[in-house]
């Protein structure tokens, strides 16, 4: 048995997920986990750098009309990533002495003629609190 059919913006929405998981390895980063949900919000991606705790939102549009994928991430969409990232350090106290960044990887156009950008640091939870 499946799942209900998802919509081919959600289909657009994992696509985007997965090739920013594989830029993100390429890079030599390591996945801990992906889609996490909470009441506050998602996690796209939580991903460790080194020793740093990444939290990553994976933000794709198909045209940079009204601001593309990077205006897409405003604060409104920010303090939910943050809220969901207390929430994810909860249920893993392990990883919450770790220092922690956040960032996004922003995609316009349509597969496979992507247009990407990675933003580290792209805000932090002092922005948003």
């Amino acid at each position: 048995m499946t799942g209900p059919k998802r919509s081919l913006q959600q289909q657009r929405g994992d696509a985007a997920e997965s090739a920013a998981l594989a830029v993100l390895e390429q890079a030599g980063l390591q996945l801990l986990a992906r889609n996490a949900r909470y009441t506050v919000g998602e996690l796209d991606l939580i991903v460790l750098d080194g020793d740093t705790l990444v939290f990553v939102e994976v933000r794709q549009r198909k045209s940079e009309a009204f601001g593309g994928a990077a205006a897409s991430l405003d604060a409104r969409k920010q303090r939910k990533c943050a809220l969901a990232a207390q929430c994810w350090l909860r249920q893993h106290p392990r990883y919450a002495a770790l220092p922690c960044r956040f960032d996004a990887v922003l995609f316009s156009g349509v597969a496979p003629n992507w247009q990407f950008q990675w933003l580290k640091n792209a805000f932090q939870f002092q922005d948003v609190f």
